[in-house]
């Protein structure tokens, strides 16, 4: 067996160790994933401010940076860049429920648009075995992003607590069976 195998092998084996780690913190995903779902306003106010805090930190290290420009064009670049995320960032700690609506407006879009953009993307690549999987998640995507948008802005008190009570329960899950898998 050659170095790069050994290890790759002892790290396997250092991970097989913990098995026990993923399988916790797969049950406690669930749980968090379960909790979300029992409230899925509180899961977007908290989704909400977790975005407002990244946007609030990239402001202030954008602003930073631009201090160490050297050009004028480009201090006021970083300098007004900056400023925008800190400013989105606090607009979402200021106002949750409208930084929620702007938010899942975004999300509509985004999942429309792409969903379409994969869809003709499939279709493109016809003769290919597998295309009508890729045509199908982007008609799935962007009948999502319809749907969002017709219910858009009353659904913006839940639409992104529900999609973060999801992905907890299914990064649950997910870690659950990687921990039983690295067991056995």
């Amino acid at each position: 067996m050659t170095l790069h195998g050994d290890a790759l092998k002892d790290a396997i084996g250092q991970t097989r160790a913990k098995w026990g780690w993923f399988v916790g913190l797969g049950v406690l995903l669930l749980i968090l994933g379960g909790i979300a779902f029992g409230n899925l306003f509180i899961a977007t106010v908290a989704s909400v401010y977790v975005v407002g805090w990244l946007m609030l930190m990239a402001g202030i290290i954008e602003i930073m940076h631009a201090f160490g420009v050297k050009t004028w064009n480009r201090f006021f670049f970083w300098l007004l860049s900056g400023l925008l995320y800190a400013v989105a960032g606090f607009f979402a700690f200021y106002n949750p429920l409208l930084a929620s609506a702007v938010l899942t407006f975004l999300l509509a879009v985004a999942l429309l648009a792409s969903g379409v953009l994969r869809a003709w993307v499939g279709y493109k690549h016809r003769p290919e075995k597998g295309w009508s999987w890729l045509v199908a998640a982007g008609v799935i995507s962007a009948l999502a992003g319809l749907v969002i948008a017709m219910g858009w802005p009353v659904n913006s008190v839940w639409v992104l607590g529900l999609f973060l009570a999801v992905d907890l329960i299914f990064q649950g899950w997910a870690f659950i069976a990687v921990g039983l898998a690295l067991k056995k």
